[in-house]
């Protein structure tokens, strides 16, 4: 196809595509797909090899959410049947990550659920930060609290923080229908608030909420405008219990060429597959990952994630490797003076996507979509199954996969062992 090849020569020149070319990806029909990914996937290895960047989460404070965002498990209102915690300690914080390290992730993403943060909550999560970063060497540190305050973003990277995540989720032109209680000027300040401090700033989307391609397009333009060292794709976990509940869109063939528009448009960023991938990808994950370099590891924010192992048993068998602490994700001319400086378009090298935002129960404002936020753990629990794994349980190929949306029941919050 002409459209391919030309998408892939502006992938390799970092050009942008027309919005034309980009709604022509999203329109391609199933009989072309794997020339997508194919051609897609010749932009995500020219500027990130086969490597594979593992993220895990860590839900510091779950539930009770201000914000009405329709998407999110921890909204105002919310019936979701999810875990409520206050704020764990620094030492609790650092316990639930050290299980992600061990399982191979090399960025710990820290969320909380509200608004925004309050000076003391900065530091408390400076604490936690400090904790993380103390013996853990190499290890990238993002932070997903919501809107900043002027100052806190600076004060966060002054604790260690690398980065700093905070989705637009949707187009600015639909952003009311979906929240009601911010605006997406209000994210897309917060986003420069972390680019101005010199974090890396990390923003993506939700996908399947009942929007168009128009919709996905204009949030992909407007990511590429702010240029955030990673890209987020989350895809809509449908809780019962949110306003969302019923929006079962997406189907895996549709996932694959949201992803691929994603890389076309945004070619040398690292585009992470959050929330929702279990749920709506199913058994075509492994082609996902020739379109994105990162991924979550285990759980996510409010809902589990398949097996940790799983996770990791995947990435060898479609021939991609894990990215180590020693590999510096961003390609050289992303990367500022010494790896960690802010570079031209703002943010810090070696960070991967800082998704803590997730596709499907979000952390209020900060979150934006649970399921990439929801991902807690690394690889080890043999014997975690992911959500819906028995099969008398399963729907219809053609249906809602509703059994494959469980709720969180271990990890961060809780006694139990996490998926890690």
């Amino acid at each position: 196809m002409d459209l391919l090849n030309t998408l892939v020569d502006k992938g390799l020149r970092r050009e942008t595509p027309t919005r034309a070319e980009a709604l022509a990806v999203l329109g391609t029909s199933d009989d072309d797909l794997l020339d997508v990914v194919a051609a897609a996937g010749k932009v995500r290895r020219h500027w990130f090899g086969r490597r594979v960047k593992l993220n895990y989460l860590v839900n510091l404070k779950s539930g009770l959410c201000p914000e009405d965002c329709s998407y999110c498990s921890q909204r105002l209102g919310s019936k979701a049947d999810i875990l409520k915690y206050t704020w764990l300690k620094p030492d609790q914080a650092s316990q639930a990550a050290a299980a992600g390290l061990a399982g191979g992730a090399k960025r710990v993403c820290l969320v909380a659920s509200g608004r925004g943060p309050t000076d003391r909550d900065v530091d408390r999560v400076s604490d936690t930060i400090r904790a993380i970063k103390e013996g853990n060497e190499g290890v990238e540190v993002c932070a997903c609290l919501g809107l900043l305050s002027e100052g806190q973003a600076e004060r966060l990277r002054e604790a260690g923080a690398d980065a700093y995540n905070h989705n637009l989720n949707t187009s600015e032109a639909t952003y009311g229908d979906i929240t009601t209680t911010h605006t997406y000027a209000d994210r897309v300040d917060t986003v420069h608030k972390a680019h101005a401090a010199g974090l890396s700033a990390c923003s993506g989307l939700i996908a399947g909420m009942g929007e168009s391609d128009a919709d996905l397009v204009d949030v992909v333009f407007a990511l590429r405008e702010l240029d955030p060292d990673s890209v987020p794709v989350n895809f809509l976990i449908p809780f019962e219990g949110t306003p969302l509940a019923k929006e079962w869109n997406l189907s895996p063939q549709r996932c694959l060429r949201i992803l691929a528009m994603v890389r076309f448009v945004c070619p040398d960023v690292e585009v992470r597959i959050a929330g929702g991938r279990e749920v709506h990808l199913r058994t075509m994950q492994p082609l996902a990952l020739h379109l994105a370099n990162s991924i979550f590891l285990g759980d996510y924010l409010t809902s589990e994630g398949q097996a940790g192992r799983a996770d990791l048993e995947m990435i060898a068998d479609a021939g991609f490797e894990v990215e180590g602490t020693d590999r510096v994700t961003l390609p050289e001319h992303r990367v500022g003076v010494g790896g960690c400086g802010p570079h031209e378009g703002g943010g810090c090298g070696p960070h991967e996507s800082g998704g803590c935002g997730s596709a499907s129960s979000g952390a209020g404002v900060c979150g934006g979509a649970e399921a990439s936020l929801d991902t807690g753990t690394g690889a080890g629990a043999e014997g975690a199954s992911g959500p819906g794994t028995a099969a008398e349980e399963a729907g219809p190929a053609d249906g809602p996969r509703t059994d494959l949306v469980a709720v969180r029941r271990r990890g961060a919050g809780t006694d139990l062992a996490p998926n890690a």
